[in-house]
């Protein structure tokens, strides 16, 4: 079982032929709204790919939460941990360019209330052979407790750095896993990208624990106690690149529960995060295990 703690959003997305510079702007073209959150979206990628998973949320009591929940709902992801406040659900404001790139801004809404009790409460029967996976998008505090939680309990933790905040690196020794893309695990490391597969080894030698740096179109790196390994990227040309990050999140929780080895887990992931960015949207262009097997294949 994958439990999940993190964020609910609804997305508002915005296509732009290019991205706006600071005070200016840029004529746009079409909008759309789809669900997404960080959390939500690798609890979906996760389901998606095969596996059982709880998703521990928050959304508000206003009309954007039904359209948050919705593909949750739909693939059969458990909410029954989900907390409903009074006030809005969140928002993640999006625009994305001809190229698929993309800038966002979130609003917390519900997701700012999420606490480390409701960790406590959500993540007290976690057992060693179960996988919780978090981000931080909801409040430091109740990330940690969830982390803490996980460590006490003997269940595989996964922490995805996204966003990068100013204690994460206080934070991350706590996952057995941390998964990062190049520029967070810069800030992580303190050191430059271009010194990254060195960033890795130190990483692993101070904390005795695994990294994971996604490198978009180059595919992922990781580095664990038994060595370094490296996976390529499906080629795609990419229409909006929002989700992949989060889809890679969940199939690799996803792979991992369901006993793959690390190489395997991380192979997997790679190509359904590449597959995410044929569609647009974050949730609506998670690809199924099925897609993503046929792509390896």
């Amino acid at each position: 079982m994958i439990t999940v703690f993190g964020s609910t959003n609804l997305d508002q997305i915005g296509t732009v032929s290019r991205l706006p510079k600071p005070g200016e702007t840029v004529a746009g073209g079409t909008f759309s709204m789809a669900a997404g959150g960080k959390g939500a979206n690798q609890a979906l990628a996760a389901r998606r790919a095969g596996a059982q998973v709880r998703h521990v949320s928050a959304v508000g009591n206003d009309a954007f939460a039904d359209l948050a929940l919705a593909l949750l709902k739909a693939d059969g992801v458990d909410l029954s941990a989900l907390k409903v406040v009074d006030g809005a659900t969140g928002i993640a404001m999006i625009f994305v360019d001809a190229q698929g790139e993309n800038v966002i801004a979130i609003l917390p809404g519900a997701n700012g209330k999420v606490t480390a009790d409701d960790a406590e409460a959500a993540l007290a029967g976690l057992t060693e052979g179960d996988t919780l996976l978090v981000q931080q998008e909801v409040p430091q505090a109740a990330t940690r407790r969830a982390l803490e939680i996980a460590r006490e309990k003997g269940a595989r933790s996964i922490l995805n750095t996204a966003p990068f905040l100013p204690d994460t690196a206080k934070l991350a020794p706590l996952a057995d896993i941390v998964v990062a893309n190049e520029t967070e695990f810069s800030l992580l490391s303190g050191r430059p990208i271009d010194q990254l597969d060195a960033a890795m080894q130190d990483w692993v030698n101070r904390t005795g624990r695994s990294v994971v740096v996604t490198l978009g179109a180059e595919g992922a790196r990781a580095r664990t106690p038994d060595g370094p390994i490296a996976v390529p990227a499906i080629k795609v040309r990419p229409v909006d690149t929002v989700g992949a990050g989060d889809t890679f999140c969940g199939y690799l929780a996803a792979g991992l529960d369901a006993g793959y080895g690390l190489e395997a887990a991380l192979r997997r992931a790679a190509a359904a995060g590449s597959l995410a960015c044929l569609k647009p949207g974050a949730q609506p262009a998670i690809p199924m295990a099925a897609e993503v097997d046929a792509a390896l294949n």
